[in-house]
């Protein structure tokens, strides 16, 4: 299992924030076939070889993947685009 793991601080009120990690999770259902639901303030995210969670407090968004075999080849591709969300949705 390969995992991606990442934090990013974010100074936004919980509307925006809550925002922006729809907006991420739209665009990572979009590119990579990622089904999510929320769950109160926590983002889930499943589909066959990944699984993983965004969750949302109040200063921070920490997004959590596990990458199944078949997925490993795409990790750092995959963190490079929730990098890249991230920079365009809650600033760099």
């Amino acid at each position: 299992m390969s995992v991606i793991d990442i934090h990013r601080a974010h100074s936004l009120d919980k509307e925006h924030a809550r925002a922006a990690a729809e907006a991420l999770a739209k665009d990572l259902s979009r590119q990579f076939d990622v089904n999510y639901q929320w769950e109160g303030d926590l983002l889930k995210f499943k589909r066959s070889g990944v699984k993983g969670q965004l969750d949302l407090s109040e200063h921070d968004l920490h997004v959590h993947l596990e990458l199944g075999l078949m997925l490993r080849p795409f990790k750092s591709r995959i963190e490079q685009e929730i990098h890249s969300q991230l920079d365009q949705i809650i600033g760099a």
